[in-house]
């Protein structure tokens, strides 16, 4: 019965994928804690029993201040409707819980302040669950910047495309309104690209940007009548680096043909890298000082050497999407055993939806807005 008690938060599409990574991650990886799942957690009681059981978790509870009040669960994994986050997690935090956080982390700026504030003064580990830092080729694209192979770094261009809402007639999540969904497409899909530009590039100092609704009304779940989309489906920016690059972002859900199209490109003095999340198990490269084969080349990500891969198959053995989860829960886990909070941190996803208030006050004046960081962590 040893090992670290998590507590989750959320049963839908995100808690299936942390749970699998709660299952996975001691079978193939050497973690010290293992975790333990003691107990997920939701509103609707026959829904999370159930849920409990097809999940593997030992027990389940109806109401997340259960979850705190529990000796036996020391991290809480907040995988639940962005509009929740910001009161679980400062909660979660000040009962001296460390704290897994999906992204973005919040709906607002105000409500990234106070969970980062809080989190430095809990003093236990914080994270957020930006997965796609941790796809070996993302990492492998991190090792190349930093060793220079790419010289000077000049621009970064990034889309993430979806076609889940092309269709006129589905529903109206929550994603889709306001109060829950924060700054919808524009937050859910583009705060992963601010982060890895942030991961891969550095700071962003500011950011002009232009955005649309293209299906005013949807169904209601359930069939009940029709409701309006209140944020912008889809979303575009420029942005400046504080390096000195210039980059380009766009982010939408309604592209026909496009299922998970998060793609990157990052372009320098010395050479190029390209990454797109339907081939994620590839980086493709050009280096200046290879010119006398030119051309992009794609380098497989799947040795041992690789970023995480020795945990899983034999080269050419690819990974999927729920393998990025294990892989954030194993740096996790070491980063409570060592006592430091992984990255991205509260602190980073502050900075991440500083930027993504800094487009949407863009988007009311029409001239570019500076993303605001605050105190101490300008130093």
């Amino acid at each position: 019965m040893g090992g670290i008690g998590v507590g989750l938060v959320g049963y839908g599409f995100m808690g299936r994928v942390h749970s699998n990574a709660y299952r996975q991650v001691a079978r193939f990886f050497d973690v010290d804690p293992a975790p333990r799942m003691v107990a997920i957690c939701g509103r609707n009681e026959a829904a999370v029993r159930s849920a409990a059981r097809r999940l593997g978790w030992e027990g389940c509870e109806t109401g997340y201040e259960r979850l705190l009040e529990r000796d036996d669960v020391q991290l809480i994994d907040i995988s639940s409707a962005g509009n929740t986050h910001c009161e679980f997690a400062v909660a979660a935090l000040e009962a001296g819980k460390h704290v897994l956080c999906e992204k973005p982390l919040a709906n607002t700026l105000g409500e990234a302040r106070r969970m980062a504030e809080a989190a430095r003064r809990a003093g236990t580990v914080n994270m957020v669950c930006h997965n796609y830092r941790r796809v070996p080729a993302v990492q492998l694209a991190k090792s190349l910047i930093d060793e220079g192979r790419l010289g000077e770094i000049r621009h970064w261009r990034a889309v993430y495309l979806q076609d889940w809402l092309l269709d006129p007639e589905a529903p109206l999540t929550w994603r889709l309104r306001r109060e829950t969904g924060g700054a919808g497409p524009l937050a859910d899909l583009g705060s992963h690209l601010v982060d890895l530009a942030h991961f891969l590039v550095g700071p962003i100092a500011e950011v002009v940007g232009t955005a649309g609704t293209f299906v005013r009304e949807r169904p209601l779940p359930g069939g009940d009548g029709i409701g309006e989309v209140t944020v912008n489906e889809a979303a575009a920016f420029l942005a400046r680096f504080e390096s000195g690059a210039i980059g380009t972002f766009e982010v939408s859900p309604l592209v026909p043909g496009r299922k998970a199209h998060e793609c990157f490109e990052i372009n320098g003095s010395r050479g190029s890298i390209v990454f797109d999340l339907e081939r994620m198990n590839e980086l493709r490269v050009y280096f200046e000082d290879e010119a006398e084969t030119a051309g992009f080349r794609t380098i497989l990500v799947t040795e041992p050497e690789h970023p995480y891969m020795e945990g899983w198959w034999p080269p050419g053995h690819t990974i999927g999407y729920e393998h990025t989860f294990v892989h954030t829960v194993k740096d996790l886990l070491e980063g409570i055993k060592a006592g430091e909070s992984p990255a991205p941190t509260f602190e980073d996803g502050y900075r991440c939806q500083a930027v993504i208030d800094a487009v949407e006050r863009s988007l009311e004046s029409g001239g570019w807005a500076k993303p605001e960081i605050y105190g101490e962590m300008r130093r």
